[in-house]
């Protein structure tokens, strides 16, 4: 969906006044079709400028398609993450910047743009970014500061032009989309939606893909699909019923693009959805799906859950905070008061109070998770929802993969060391929890260069301590968020970690919190996928 969420011209010119805003930093981030920025926390306002290329941007719980005629703000204290979905090579600024000022009546925002903001002239703003980049990153001083001064003049300029936006095609097209998805289930047709941009319907049609990376058609019935799925998961409902609130007459025809687009028909579909199973932490999830259970509510996130929330937001009709800190569970647990699922899936780790909550909002299974390992979890996890024979099926298949991806690494690396770091905020850690001690040490069989005792170990450790090591493959974890990734990109150019062995030999290689932080069957299976596809370019079947 489509969200400009910029403020008026008279907001503006209010917020303006006595605010000073000054450039953190800016990089100019490049990638082909595998590129990524992931999920992260920000404390300072973040300015995205496409120069090439086309992908999607989430900031909060919002999706954006990226594009060159558009900027976009990442408030404070919000999160943001992008991927490319063309093969072309993206290119993109990314400027962090503070703004300062006194409390504003009404408590609005200090910069008055947020979120997708189209320009008009983005060839000039294009050109600024480039000499603000080149102007921080000059030896001379007096170059450096004018990079402020550049800067100044970028939001002058992206302020300006982003009120002289023409009501041109582009911004028609915005409008048919908000239309289809308001009314999905009418009979939306091509004429119809090209009428309303006044363009021809196949000129409509050649923008609408080159805009969005879907043709009108398809994303009208991803929009169907999506909502019937909701619909499914509530109780006692009817499949001609289903499709008729979700715009198709004939409950044959809406059957056969039902199975096309999701693989089962929609009579198995709802069958599995009979029953409401709320899993209660972001781990559960990951069980759940191990046994071909999708759940009725689940905390959902686009950085905390990341690849959850990516495939089964729409599949999930109840979404509960995946932030647990601040009370967050008191929400959770009346989101699920007002969802009523038959059962609660949880970890046994839980306040008294908390759990004394939980189990009046239905009957709660507590999984042992400090007494068991992951694969009795999921023995458990599925005996209790009479799924025993599905969990044994999944764990024979996972262990198949395994053997073929242990020999496929195997060739790879022979007996190369591994070492995992974590990077958080100004600290380098020797670690390893759970999920890697026992998929990436025991499973894979690879060989640490830590020489712990333990197979669990969070250790802080210096630069010399890491060279020490001496690992031929370094697996690195950084910490998303802005103390952490400004230490990250200086600590690259020191000459210690230059000449750490893993540097010289280009064997350093980026893991992301998801799914190497979370303890399930599901997650382990993509860790396997994810260490098979970094060293041979390949999944194992």
């Amino acid at each position: 969906m489509i969200h400009n969420e910029s403020v008026k011209e008279e907001d503006a010119d209010f917020l303006l006044d006595d605010v000073l805003f000054k450039l953190r930093d800016i990089e100019l981030v490049k990638g082909d079709c595998d590129w990524r920025i992931e999920q992260q926390f920000t404390i300072s306002h973040v300015l995205l400028v496409v120069i090439n290329g086309q992908g999607r941007l989430s900031i909060g719980t919002h999706d954006y398609r990226l594009r060159p005629d558009t900027v976009y703000v990442c408030s404070p204290k919000q999160t943001f993450g992008s991927v490319v979905e063309q093969s072309d090579e993206m290119q993109m600024f990314l400027l962090k910047f503070d703004a300062v000022g006194e409390a504003r009546q009404g408590e609005k925002p200090l910069f008055p743009l947020v979120g997708e903001v189209p320009i008009h002239s983005t060839g000039q703003i294009a050109f600024m970014c480039e000499a603000i980049y080149s102007q921080r990153y000059s030896q001379d001083g007096l170059e450096r500061f004018r990079s402020q001064v550049t800067f100044q003049e970028l939001l002058y300029c992206i302020l300006k032009n982003s009120r002289l936006i023409p009501k041109d095609s582009q911004t028609a097209l915005e409008r048919t989309k908000e239309y289809m998805e308001e009314h999905y289930n009418d009979n939306v047709t091509i004429d119809q939606l090209a009428r309303m941009t006044e363009i021809s319907p196949k000129y409509f049609v050649d923008l609408f893909k080159k805009t969005y990376g879907i043709s009108a058609i398809d994303y009208l019935t991803e929009l169907r699909i999506n909502r019937a799925k909701q619909f499914m998961a509530q109780t006692n409902v009817k499949l001609q019923d289903v499709a008729r609130q979700v715009g198709y007459n004939d409950p044959f025809y809406f059957s056969r693009k039902f199975k096309k687009e999701v693989g089962v028909s929609p009579t198995v579909y709802m069958k599995s959805r009979r029953r409401k199973i709320a899993a209660y932490e972001p781990s559960v999830i990951g069980q759940l799906l191990a046994l071909k259970i999708i759940p009725y509510a689940a905390p959902l996130h686009p950085k905390w859950t990341a690849h959850y929330h990516r495939i089964y937001r729409n599949d999930i009709p109840v979404h509960l905070s995946a932030y647990r800190q601040n009370q967050h569970w008191e929400n959770n647990i009346e989101t699920l008061l007002h969802a009523r699922p038959d059962v609660v899936i949880s970890a046994s780790e839980l306040a008294i109070r908390e759990k004394e909550r939980l189990e009046k909002v239905a009957p709660v299974f507590y999984v042992p998770w400090t007494e068991r390992n992951w694969r009795e979890h999921l023995q458990l996890t599925a005996e209790f929802l009479g799924q025993s024979e599905e969990a044994e099926h999944w764990l024979t298949s996972y262990d198949r993969k395994v053997k073929i991806a242990r020999e496929q690494l195997k060739r790879k690396v022979q007996d190369d060391t591994f070492l995992i770091v974590r990077i958080l905020k100004q600290n380098l850690y020797a670690y390893s929890n759970r999920s890697m001690a026992e998929v990436v040490y025991h499973d894979l069989q690879l060989s640490p260069a830590h020489p712990s005792d333990q197979p669990v170990y969070n250790q802080r450790i210096t630069l010399e301590q890491l060279a020490s090591f001496d690992a031929d493959h370094l697996l690195l974890t950084v910490c998303q968020e802005t103390e952490t990734l400004e230490y990250w990109k200086t600590l690259q150019y020191s000459m210690l970690w230059q000449e750490l062995k893993a540097v010289r030999n280009n064997r350093v290689h980026l893991i992301s919190s998801d799914p190497w932080y979370e303890y399930s069957a599901s997650a382990h299976e993509r860790i396997v996928d994810e260490l098979v596809r970094i060293f041979s370019g390949n999944y194992p079947k």
